[in-house]
């Protein structure tokens, strides 16, 4: 495999992308990223991507302000401001990018439609499977 600083985004980046609409609520996209395995769902319209909600999201800005899953709307709760790269950055920028903006994912742009997300996990586990990070990663759901 190719270092880390020869590596780009595509090289890494997950393309399971998982969204709903705007109009769905927090427990539909709980039970999405349930069934997926995944840790973030894009919230899209018909002109594109309009934010993405991660499962903290739900836990620290739903839940913990004792909103109801069932009522609660991603648009409301959604990030709208995304830090994104392309398939074609280095890895080492995504790298930089996540730690100056404390996120654990980065969105995945290509010509203006989301193609892939970078989450830390899937960092530790396609870098250094034999890392507890990447072994907890690559560990099936405990659901």
């Amino acid at each position: 495999m190719a270092t880390l600083s020869k590596l780009k985004v595509r090289d890494v980046m997950s393309t399971n992308l998982i969204a709903l609409g705007p109009n769905s609520t927090i427990k539909d996209a709980a039970q999405v990223m349930r069934d997926s395995d995944v840790g973030a769902v894009l919230v899209n319209t018909s002109r594109g991507t309009y934010g993405m909600v991660t499962d903290r999201d739900i836990v620290v800005r739903a839940i913990a302000e004792e909103k109801d899953p069932k009522n609660i709307k991603l648009e409301e709760i959604c990030s709208r401001e995304l830090t994104t790269v392309t398939p074609e950055d280095d890895l080492d920028q995504a790298l930089q990018m996540m730690r100056v903006h404390a996120i654990r994912r980065i969105l995945v742009m290509d010509h203006g439609k989301a193609s892939g997300i970078i989450s830390i996990g899937d960092l530790a586990q396609r870098l250094d499977r034999a890392s507890l990070l990447g072994e907890i990663s690559a560990a099936p759901p405990n659901h």
